[in-house]
C-alpha cells in the first residue's frame, strides 16, 4: 500500500462499525485539520459525528445529495469507511443522481455500486482514495497474530479455505469461507461475513476454520475485509476456533482489543498468505 498523503480536509463516508471512528482518530493524528463527515440513516454510529468539523446525514441512494455536500464544504479528497449492510443496497430509496446510476448497472452488486459511485464523485471532482490511506498499521503482516497456537490440521484448512475464498471472491460470490477438517461447510455470499459463520459453525458442530481474503482485483477504495471485535464476538458464539484474514490485505481494527478476546476465547488468529499455496 501507497503512504497516506498530506491533507488539509478530508471526506468522509461512513458506513456502519468501528472503522469510520478510527479512519477519523488516525486521519487526526498524521494532520488532517478539517474532517466532513458523511453519515448514513441506520448505518452510521452516533459516535462518528463527534469527530467531524461538519456531519450530514443521507440516505443510502442520495448520491446528488452526497456530491453536493462534498463541493459545499469543498472536499475534493474522500474516503470509504465502514460497510453499508448488503440489504440496503436492495432497499434504496434513490435520489434522481442515484436513480439513473442504477439504471445504467446491468450488474448490480456492492462492487458495481460502489465503482459507479465513485465515477460520479470523480466527475464531481471529488478523488476516493484507497479506504486502507491512514490505516497501514492496521494490516497485519504474514504469520501467527494471536490466542492459541495453530494445529498443523488447522493450518491445512487455512490453506485449502484461502484457496476456495480466493475463487468463490474471483466469481464474486463472497470473500469468506469455513471449513473443518478438510471440507468446506459454509462459503459467504449475500448474507455476510457474521452469518456464514454462524452457519458453518451450526453445519460443522463447532470447532471450524473461517478464512477471509480480498479479491483476486480488489477495488481498495471500498469493501476492505476487516476483521475487529465484532467478528470475534461472532466467531466466539460459531464455535469458530480460527480466524484466518489475508496479510497485508485486510484491515485488523482494535488490534488490542481482538488479541486479548483471542486469548480470552481461545481462537486463534493467523495473517494467510499465497505462500500457504505452495
Amino acid at each position: 500500500m501507497s503512504p497516506a498523503p498530506h491533507l488539509d480536509a478530508l471526506g468522509i463516508i461512513a458506513g456502519n462499525g468501528r472503522y469510520p471512528i478510527m479512519l477519523a482518530e488516525a486521519a487526526r493524528a498524521r494532520g488532517v485539520k478539517r474532517i466532513a463527515i458523511v453519515g448514513f440513516s441506520g448505518e452510521t454510529a452516533p459516535e462518528v459525528e463527534k469527530l467531524a468539523d461538519h456531519y450530514t446525514k443521507l440516505r443510502v441512494g442520495q448520491l446528488g445529495g452526497l456530491c453536493h455536500y462534498f463541493r459545499e464544504q469543498r472536499i475534493t479528497q474522500a474516503i470509504m469507511a465502514g460497510q453499508i449492510a448488503p440489504g440496503n443496497l436492495f432497499d434504496l430509496l434513490p435520489d434522481l443522481k442515484g436513480a439513473l446510476l442504477l439504471a445504467r448497472l446491468k450488474e448490480r452488486n456492492a462492487a458495481t455500486i460502489f465503482a459507479a459511485i465513485a465515477e460520479e464523485l470523480k466527475a464531481a471532482g471529488v478523488h476516493l482514495l484507497p479506504a486502507t490511506t491512514f490505516m497501514e498499521d492496521s494490516l497485519p503482516e504474514p504469520g501467527y497474530i494471536g490466542g492459541p497456537k495453530l494445529t498443523g490440521a488447522q493450518l491445512d484448512d487455512v490453506a485449502l479455505g484461502f484457496r476456495i475464498a480466493k475463487e468463490c471472491s474471483r466469481l464474486d460470490i463472497g470473500q469468506s469461507v469455513v471449513v473443518k477438517q478438510g471440507t468446506v461447510i459454509a462459503v459467504e455470499a449475500f448474507e455476510g461475513t457474521d452469518a456464514a459463520m454462524e452457519r458453518g459453525g451450526r453445519l460443522g458442530k463447532g470447532g471450524v476454520v473461517l478464512v477471509k481474503v480480498s479479491k483476486p482485483k480488489q477495488d481498495f477504495r471500498f469493501d476492505v475485509p476487516v476483521i475487529g471485535t465484532r467478528t470475534m464476538e461472532q466467531a466466539r458464539d460459531s464455535d469458530v476456533k480460527v480466524v484466518a484474514c489475508e496479510a497485508r490485505r485486510t484491515l485488523l481494527l482494535d488490534r488490542k482489543l481482538v488479541l486479548e478476546q483471542a486469548a480470552r476465547w481461545k481462537i486463534s488468529l493467523f495473517a494467510a498468505d499465497e505462500s500457504l499455496l505452495k
